[in-house]
């Protein structure tokens, strides 16, 4: 293929993109779905046509990696830290946190009954189906609006960055033990403070320099103190939530001296840039990952009655557990909150870093996708309910 020919296959991939965002929003299919089931069109149009087309797996991890940032931080920075919010930061942290151990137990248990191996193995392969992906869940409520779509974008952003900590847990060889509760809390503190501090050298930089040019500046270093922290094994995510959250809420956290070192007035006025070319980058990403994805799927894996089956068991398990939480725990909405817990990026990343000792060969990518592919559908039907039907989501 000629460099020209590339060229052209990016662009309609991009221009396809939007065009799907637009769909998702007359429709309420999501355009992740679109994507997917894009990429496994072109599968079956180079395979037909003899064309040979390998994507390296480190190509999605990186286009994955640098996904998971840009969607994070772009839903950071459309949060605003109120004490009136308080109640619902604390309602979404203790969903997501609840029901992502139970529903990462119980896939575990089901596991371990149906392979026989560890639970401790179970237990790793069981946190990437239990994550809900930030990815997609915050793009796709952005018309619900209201108190709402801020509980499903604090939820989602939630689970991501504790899916990973819970992750990262039981990858410990002391799993189970008392000293991996002692290193899993250090490993907390540590990262915050990491956090704290880029942070601040962040804001500090984004005050200082003159030039128009500085996104870029801040995507690496974000995504530099990401990787090492990753490497270090922590949970990196929340550094990129705490500086979305400092910088669209600088006026809140900069007070008495520190406002002559930060201006938050300044950096207010820079926020609206950031946050519009965050969202431009995550959505670029964003269509090539999942594009990348679905081409790497087999439609002959996907048409597997076994893997239909296992994967509406573990979808049935899900939402057994999310229903009896927001129903008899929470006791809140219904409608759509039981219906938008989606799988996506967060899901694929966790599951392509499981370390090969770990690795279960019942639970392959043609599953990952299915349960992707469902749980979009799922949370179509709970958008569809929630503009057509609002009365319904009060219990």
């Amino acid at each position: 293929m000629s460099s020209y020919n590339i060229l052209i296959g990016l662009s309609i991939a991009v221009i396809l993109s939007y065009l799907f965002d637009m769909a998702a929003r007359a429709t309420k299919v999501p355009s992740v779905l679109m994507l997917l089931l894009t990429g496994i069109a072109l599968r079956q149009a180079a395979d037909y046509t003899d064309l040979h087309l390998v994507v390296p797996k480190v190509v999605l991890e990186i286009f994955g990696i640098i996904g998971l940032i840009m969607i994070v931080l772009e839903g950071s920075l459309d949060l605003t830290l109120a004490r009136e919010k308080a109640p619902l930061i604390r309602r979404s942290f203790f969903a997501a946190a609840l029901i992502l151990i139970v529903q990462a137990i119980a896939i575990a248990l089901l596991l371990r009954e149906y392979v026989g191996v560890s639970f401790q193995s179970c237990l790793v392969n069981a946190v990437p189906l239990a994550v809900i992906s930030s990815a997609i869940a915050i793009p796709s409520v952005a018309s619900l609006g209201g108190e709402k779509q801020e509980f499903i974008v604090y939820e989602s952003t939630f689970s991501d960055i504790l899916g990973i900590m819970f992750f990262n847990f039981a990858l410990q060889d002391n799993f189970a033990q008392g000293i991996s509760f002692i290193t899993f809390t250090r490993d907390s503190i540590a990262i915050l403070l990491v956090a704290v501090v880029s942070t601040a050298v962040l804001a500090f930089l984004l005050d200082r320099i003159r030039l128009h040019i500085k996104f870029f500046l801040i995507l690496a270093f974000l995504v530099l103190m990401y990787s090492l922290a990753k490497e270090l094994h922590l949970s990196s995510l929340l550094l990129v939530l705490v500086f979305g959250l400092a910088v669209n809420n600088a006026e809140l956290f900069l007070k008495g001296p520190l406002r002559r070192w930060f201006h938050p007035e300044r950096l207010t006025s820079e926020v609206q840039q950031l946050r519009s070319i965050t969202a431009e980058s995550a959505f670029l990403i964003r269509t090539f990952f999942f594009l990348i994805f679905g081409y790497s799927i087999t439609i002959s894996s996907l048409l597997s009655s076994a893997v239909i089956l296992q994967a509406l068991l573990i979808i049935g398990v899900l939402t057994v557990i999310r229903f009896f939480y927001l129903r008899y725990i929470a006791r809140t909405d219904l409608i759509p909150e039981l219906f938008i817990a989606p799988k996506g990026l967060i899901t694929i990343l966790l599951f392509f870093s499981i370390p090969p000792k770990h690795s279960i060969g019942e639970i392959s990518e043609s599953i990952l996708f299915m349960v992707i592919l469902l749980t979009g559908v799922l949370m179509m039907v709970g958008l569809l309910l929630a503009h057509r039907k609002p009365e319904l989501g009060e219990y």
